[in-house]
């Protein structure tokens, strides 16, 4: 059972990590999605800017370790979505290019929405 939690935690992490970067494009569709996905930029942002650990890593590592396994062995997500979400490598070269394509993708995705949403007003006027 905590082999299969720890899976999850990893899928969530991973899907959190996607809505981080991409989550501006769901506000084309809901606008109301705006806050959430600003607040959770805001907290990617001060991970990779501070370096700290996001909470679901810890909680990851210890559901392992109490279903008696080594953390980063065992099957297709451990193997695979764990490296994209840890990096063996990841140094400080790596947490820039993180945090520039965290802000590059939204500054495009937020530039493009706000463009379509002034155009669209001005064709409503």
């Amino acid at each position: 059972m905590y082999l299969l939690l720890a899976d999850l935690v990893v899928i969530i992490h991973l899907v959190f990590i996607l809505y981080v970067l991409f989550g501006g494009l769901l506000v084309y569709k809901w606008k109301k999605l705006i806050w959430l996905h600003v607040c959770t930029l805001a907290w990617g942002f001060y991970i990779e800017i501070t370096g700290s650990i996001c909470p679901l890593t810890p909680l990851e590592i210890w559901l392992r370790v109490q279903a008696g396994v080594d953390p980063y062995s065992g099957g297709f997500i451990s193997n695979y979505l764990v490296p994209l979400i840890y990096p063996a490598d990841y140094d400080m070269n790596m947490q820039i290019s993180g945090i520039m394509v965290l802000l590059v993708t939204n500054a495009i995705i937020y530039s493009l929405y706000f463009w379509w949403w002034r155009n669209r007003i001005r064709k409503n006027s």
